[in-house]
């Protein structure tokens, strides 16, 4: 069986189980298209501000225009998707959330509450509602290398 030679932690997806997982995926990941965006963005600035200050000589006016254009629009472009993607990491998040832990809680809270019965509800006040549960633990600081020290510890459980 061979080793990996990066070195770094291995992680597979059923790692992303945890809430805290995905919390510290999805932080990282907003973080890194943030700095792509933030990359983009300046270099959209630079070329648009060299090019009013520079136009090539011998364009028209129109024709100047019509090449600025089809120069920096593209950088527009790639900045509005890399910001789309970076606010759809918390959709991501969120659905995460719902799907695998607050649903399932609730299917399970209402389940256990069927069999349960009904003797113990009868003549009592109305049932309150099973709240999903929330894993217990810390949730991991936002820093840089919460994703990846999250998947070296899971890494380090699962040797252990």
């Amino acid at each position: 069986m061979s080793t990996p030679s990066s070195g770094g932690p291995e992680w597979s997806g059923d790692m992303l189980d945890r809430p805290e997982m995905v919390a510290a995926f999805t932080a990282q990941l907003r973080r890194v298209l943030s700095d792509q965006a933030d990359f983009v963005a300046r270099i959209r600035r630079d070329a648009e501000a060299m090019w009013e200050a520079n136009p090539p000589e011998g364009y028209g006016t129109f024709e100047a225009w019509w090449r600025h254009r089809w120069v920096a629009g593209p950088f527009a472009e790639i900045q509005e998707h890399i910001e789309k993607a970076a606010t759809l990491t918390f959709q991501l998040e969120a659905r995460y959330r719902r799907n695998r832990h607050e649903i399932p809680a609730t299917r399970q809270a209402a389940a256990h509450a069927r069999q349960q019965g009904p003797q113990l509800t009868r003549g009592a006040g109305p049932v309150d509602r099973p709240t999903p549960r929330r894993p217990a633990g810390p949730r991991p600081a936002s820093d840089d290398g919460g994703f990846l020290d999250l998947i070296r510890a899971e890494r380090r459980d699962r040797s252990a």
